[in-house]
């Protein structure tokens, strides 16, 4: 008996899994299809359908030649390497206190962090449109770059799940040694949380990669553009080149593919060793 429930539950495993990565892969290949075909292909055919030439890469020539995709490329790197190293300080520094220090207000701060997750982000946003005019940074690339500087609640959680691992007698001696906390902050705590670092780094890496309404909003100039408002090019009033639109995805999609394979190991370590006091 004990073993027949053991197969149900293993097969019922295994089966979720393979429904959840056909939901999670079925849209990507709907797009890779339709990246393929042409125009008249695209209309008179299913999503499902093949296309007729798998070598069809003119989508994907004009995608990046007439989306400008390269423009975008850097225009998005320079601003995730800026805003993630930013927020992986800012996010570090105030778990850092958050974690060492006892102090009046430290709960009410927390407590901050977490209202401030529950507020709908377009509430804010004339208020926040207000002062980026105000800052004279509207259609330069420092104005998404200011807002994702802004450290978020699930970055402190990281690293204070990270920093409750870390005893607090390596402060203490370094203090005994005369140093800092400066000292102690930059030499001894920011090493030891390079598996939160990474984690921190591609979560939100991926979030700021992906983001369209805020470069869209603050960065509205053609030479402006990011990866993800590049693909809004070949959509207009009066028709869309789903077709190209799907190609200029495929290639959008190539970046982040590249970066979970090669750094997988290192977020479910990072999630695994951070859910563990």
């Amino acid at each position: 008996m004990h073993t027949l429930k053991y197969t149900t539950a293993t097969i019922f495993k295994y089966l979720t899994l393979i429904l959840g990565a056909f939901a999670a892969l079925i849209p990507i290949v709907v797009v890779l299809f339709a990246s393929l075909k042409t125009n008249a292909e695209y209309a008179n055919t299913g999503p499902l359908t093949l296309p007729e030439n798998w070598l069809n890469f003119s989508n994907y020539t004009k995608a990046f030649i007439d989306g400008k995709m390269l423009l975008g490329f850097g225009n998005t790197v320079f601003i995730v390497v800026i805003s993630i190293a930013g927020a992986t300080l800012t996010g570090s520094m105030v778990a850092y206190i958050l974690a060492r220090f006892k102090f009046r207000g430290s709960k009410l701060l927390m407590g901050a962090f977490l209202l401030a997750t529950l507020i709908p982000a377009v509430t804010t946003q004339v208020a926040t449109f207000q002062i980026i005019n105000a800052l004279d940074l509207f259609n330069t690339r420092w104005a998404p770059i200011l807002m994702y500087l802004g450290t978020d609640i699930i970055a402190v959680y990281i690293f204070m799940q990270f920093l409750d691992s870390i005893s607090e007698s390596l402060d203490e001696s370094a203090m005994l040694d005369g140093a800092s906390y400066w000292t102690i902050y930059g030499r001894i705590i920011l090493p030891l949380l390079k598996p939160a670092i990474v984690t921190v780094i591609i979560v939100k890496g991926v979030n700021i990669y992906n983001d369209f309404y805020t470069p869209f909003l603050y960065m509205p100039k053609s030479d402006l553009q990011v990866i993800s408002t590049a693909l809004f090019k070949f959509k207009g009033p009066y028709g869309s080149q789903w077709e190209v639109i799907c190609a200029a995805i495929m290639i959008a999609i190539i970046p982040t593919l590249v970066a979970f394979v090669a750094l997988q190991k290192y977020i479910y370590n990072g999630f695994a060793q951070g859910s563990v006091k």
